[in-house]
């Protein structure tokens, strides 16, 4: 395993008392869990969405980004899940990290302070040299998508 990847979150949140960094809840997650840093508590409607800041910015190094994912127990429990998923922290962003809530479940969801709302992942990025050609190499599938293999 190689040494893990520095990241440095500012806490850009002045709620009490303050929450703790994003942390791994076990030793083989692969995302850190984020909270929810509100007052009191927010109730999002069926078929609602609601931005829920975290309480911190966070300094994403060159050739990484920050994926934004939904919490499974939140969408398998409530329905509700993580709206542009995944949400992407590029490496020059230095604002609060939000998370875009939707509910999709029947009933309204309630988030209160500290709740476990998503969780980020960190992953590589390779930037890609676009150029174009005349046409594209031929593949056995071709055009062929959205459903087009039969499976």
């Amino acid at each position: 395993m190689s040494e893990p990847v520095r990241l440095a979150f500012q806490r850009v949140s002045t709620r009490q008392p303050p929450l703790p960094l994003p942390a791994y809840a076990t030793s083989g997650s692969s995302g850190m869990d984020l909270m929810a840093d509100v007052d009191g508590e927010v109730a999002v409607a069926p078929g609602a969405r609601a931005r829920v800041p975290t309480g911190f910015a966070v300094a994403v190094p060159g050739g990484f980004e920050l994926q934004v994912r939904p919490r499974s127990g939140l969408a398998a429990k409530a329905g509700v899940t993580v709206l542009n998923t995944p949400g992407t922290i590029d490496s020059d962003y230095r604002g609060e990290v939000q998370v875009i809530l939707v509910n999709l479940g029947d009933s309204p969801f309630v988030i209160h302070r500290a709740d476990r709302i998503a969780q980020a992942v960190l992953c590589p990025v390779t930037r890609a040299a676009p150029f174009e050609v005349e046409s594209l190499d031929d593949t056995g599938r071709g055009a062929g998508g959205f459903g087009s293999t039969g499976r």
